[in-house]
C-alpha cells in the first residue's frame, strides 16, 4: 500500500524526471541525501531499474576520514492529498491487493486515499560536492565496492535529493463496487469484514528520492553523472587500454602533423630564398677565392657527377649542381655538393 501511494505521488509530481518512489516503508530512512543505493536492471523485458538501499553513505566508501563538506538545503515543496480509484483488473490493483491483503469479495475496485500533507524537499549542494570529489578517491577494499564491481549490471548511485513528510500521515484502502453517482456504492449484506485497511506512519518519512550515478575509474577517482546521458559503472581494464591506445594515436597524429607543418614551412622558406638564384647564369665573378678559406670547385673535373645540393636539393624539387667543397664532409662522404651562389656561403657561415 505504501509503495502504491509513493508511485502515485511520483507519477503526479515528478513523472518524466529523476524522482524515484520509495519501495518500502521499512527502508524509507535509508534514502537520505548522500546515502548509497544500488541500481540494477531487472531484465531485458523490463526497461525500468530496481533500486536497492544500502546501509552506507558516500563518505563510507572514500579513502580518509574527512567528512564531506557539501551542505543540504531544504524547502517546502507542496501539500499533497490524493484520492483515487484503482481497478482490481489492473496491475496496480493486483499489487495493492497482494500487498495489503484486503478482502475483495464482490468488489471490482479499490479506493486509495493518501494524506501526506506538506512535504519538504532536501537536496545536496551539487556544485560544492563536485569541487570536493576532485581530491577524493574510492576505497576498493570496501565490501560494497567489491560486490558491486564483480557485477556488471550493478551501478552505484548517490542519493542527491529526498522528499519527506512533515507530519504524521495516513494511508487507507477500501474495496467496493463502482456506482454511477458516487465513487462507491455498498450493500450491507454484501459488505463482509476486511474491506478496509489503513496505516499511519510518522513524520519525516522519505517518500521519494533522486540519484546521481557514480562512474569509478581504475585509479580510484570517480565522477558524478549529473546528466541522464552519462552512465555510471566501473571502468574496465579493456576500456582503459583502449582509451590509452586512442590517446597515444592522437598524440602521434598531432606530432606528425606538426612535423609536416615544419617541413612545409621550411620548404617554402627555401623556395623563397633560392628562387632568384637559379634564373641567373653563373659567371666566374660569382666565385671569389680567398687564401685560407674553403674553395669552390667544379666536381666534374674530379670525375664526380652532378647531384643534388646538400642545402636546397633535398626538397620536392631536386636542385642539382656541379659545384662543391672538398674541405667539408658529410656522412662519410669526402665532399659536399653546394651551389656556388648562395648555398656555398650560407653553408660555411653556418659551419662557423
Amino acid at each position: 500500500m505504501f509503495a502504491a501511494a509513493t508511485k502515485s505521488f511520483v507519477k503526479q509530481v515528478g513523472n518524466g524526471g529523476r524522482l524515484v518512489p520509495v519501495p518500502s516503508l521499512s527502508e524509507a530512512d535509508k534514502y537520505q541525501p548522500l546515502s548509497l543505493v544500488v541500481k540494477k536492471k531487472r531484465c531485458f523485458l523490463f526497461p525500468r531499474y530496481k533500486f536497492t538501499s544500502t546501509p552506507f553513505t558516500l563518505k563510507d566508501i572514500l579513502l580518509g576520514d574527512r567528512e564531506i563538506s557539501a551542505g543540504i538545503s531544504s524547502y517546502q515543496l507542496l501539500n499533497y492529498e490524493d484520492e483515487s480509484d484503482v481497478s482490481l483488473y489492473g496491475r496496480r490493483g493486483n499489487h495493492i491487493v497482494n500487498d495489503v491483503g484486503i478482502n475483495v469479495t464482490g468488489s471490482d475496485s479499490i479506493a486509495v486515499k493518501a494524506s501526506f500533507g506538506i512535504v519538504t524537499k532536501h537536496e545536496v549542494e551539487v556544485s560544492t560536492l563536485l569541487k570536493e570529489i576532485t581530491t577524493r578517491k574510492i576505497n576498493f577494499d570496501h565490501s560494497l565496492i567489491r560486490q558491486s564491481r564483480s557485477s556488471r549490471k550493478a551501478v552505484l548511485c548517490v542519493v542527491m535529493e529526498s522528499i519527506r513528510t512533515t507530519r504524521q500521515c495516513s494511508l487507507s484502502v477500501h474495496a467496493g463496487i463502482r456506482g454511477e453517482a458516487m465513487r462507491f456504492h455498498f450493500m450491507d449484506e454484501q459488505n463482509p469484514k476486511g474491506r478496509d485497511k489503513a496505516i499511519v506512519f510518522p513524520a519525516h518519512t522519505t517518500i521519494a528520492f533522486s540519484v546521481f550515478e557514480l562512474f569509478i575509474y581504475l585509479d580510484g577517482a570517480f565522477d558524478l553523472c549529473v546528466t541522464s546521458v552519462s552512465k555510471g559503472g566501473f571502468e574496465r581494464e579493456e576500456t582503459a587500454t583502449f582509451a590509452l591506445l586512442y590517446r597515444l594515436r592522437n598524440i602521434l597524429f598531432e606530432r606528425n602533423r606538426r612535423v609536416m607543418d615544419v617541413i612545409s614551412r621550411s620548404q617554402l622558406y627555401l623556395d623563397d630564398l633560392f628562387s632568384d638564384c637559379y634564373d641567373k647564369p653563373l659567371s666566374m665573378t660569382d666565385i671569389s677565392l680567398k687564401e685560407g678559406t674553403h674553395i669552390r670547385v667544379n666536381l666534374l673535373n674530379h670525375n664526380i657527377p652532378k647531384g643534388p645540393c646538400i642545402l636546397c636539393g633535398m626538397g620536392n624539387f631536386k636542385r642539382e649542381t656541379v659545384y662543391g667543397c672538398f674541405q667539408c664532409s658529410v656522412d662519410g662522404q669526402k665532399y659536399v655538393r653546394l651551389h656556388a651562389v648562395p648555398c656555398f656561403d650560407i653553408w660555411h657561415k653556418r659551419m662557423k
